[in-house]
């Protein structure tokens, strides 16, 4: 999901929520995946606590009909969420009321506890710790608009289809083509990343073609896809002009091409 085009919708989504805490969630979601987008990993732990708070109000409103104010500060946050998911089962249904309120605690003690800009002579966990995060507050935005929507059924299913889908930095979606916008990747690297975008789909070769922007069709065939099939880090299907990255190629992207496409910037 872009950062900017659904927010129309997010915000109908969330018509359960008073105007100030749906605004405010809208914000805190889109920011933080335009921290995702941009490979900001430091940033991501922040935006997700106060996600978290601002969560934790709309459940307040949604099983209690009451919410700590913006301007107020929340109680303890861990006791919070234990009072809510101890409500009875009538408050509201268990995806919000145990699932979520354990999530979002999860969330909030992640950004207390972990060291997102970890420093010294650490692993550097940045990435996977900032992808967690990331996927974490998809599951419960989608999860709370899944449980108090007013939408019609298609356009719920769309928004959720939309929450869930695969996020990657440097991958431009315009005008129903993609662009990677590191210039300095190969196009086998290219190619990668683009398939592990399209993780349960597979791609044309034609769209990968154009999307690479390769200057040669039989080139592009013989020097990267016939070599990364080759590699069986893809699978290329010749008849049916489609391809699909392998499991091996999956571990090469998550292991060696994120991390070095989210440093880009740094």
């Amino acid at each position: 999901m872009s950062t900017s085009a659904p927010k129309a919708n997010l915000e109908k989504a969330l018509g359960a929520l008073p105007v100030d805490l749906r605004k405010r969630a809208v914000k805190s979601y889109v920011d933080i995946k335009t921290q995702a987008l941009e490979g900001a990993f430091d940033a991501i732990g922040t935006r997700a606590g106060r996600f978290a708070e601002v969560m934790l109000r709309a459940l307040q409103h949604v099983l209690t009909g009451t919410y700590t104010p913006l301007t107020v500060q929340l109680p303890n946050f861990k006791k919070e969420c234990e009072r809510l998911e101890n409500l009875p089962g009538t408050a509201g249904p268990d995806g919000l009321r145990v699932l979520m309120t354990r999530a979002l605690s999860f969330l909030y003690t992640m950004r207390n506890k972990r060291d997102f800009g970890h420093a010294g002579g650490e692993v550097d966990a940045n990435a996977i710790d900032a992808s967690v995060a990331t996927r974490v507050v998809d599951w419960c935005l989608s999860e709370f608009v899944r449980a108090t929507h007013k939408l019609p059924l298609e356009d719920a299913q769309s928004l959720c289809d939309a929450i869930a889908e695969r996020q990657l930095p440097k991958i431009w979606n315009v005008l129903g083509r993609k662009r990677i916008l590191d210039t300095s990747l190969s196009y086998t690297e290219q190619v990668l990343l683009l398939l592990y975008s399209e993780l349960d789909k597979g791609v044309a070769t034609e769209d990968l073609f154009h999307w690479t922007e390769h200057p040669h069709s039989s080139n592009f065939r013989r020097d990267v896809l016939a070599r990364l099939h080759s590699a069986r880090q893809i699978e290329w299907d010749k008849d049916t002009e489609m391809a699909v990255i392998s499991p091996l190629g999956i571990r090469l992207v998550e292991t060696s091409l994120l991390p070095k496409v989210g440093s880009a910037d740094a």
